[in-house]
């Protein structure tokens, strides 16, 4: 069974990368309200996976 963290992780990539195709204000460096917000959930979502990976390998 897939890792549930990991699935969200990347479908809130995907959601970010869908959202970057269609936006016209959203730059390398500068994103509008929506994607901000979309990326700020994958920043959490990877992170978290990423520490939890870390410890699992740390024990």
């Amino acid at each position: 069974m897939p890792d549930d963290l990991y699935q969200r992780y990347q479908q809130a990539h995907r959601a970010h990368q869908a959202h970057r195709t269609d936006c016209t204000h959203c730059t390398d460096r500068a994103r509008c309200p929506d994607g901000e917000r979309l990326w700020s959930a994958f920043e959490r979502l990877q992170d978290a996976y990423l520490k939890r990976q870390r410890n699992r390998t740390t024990r």
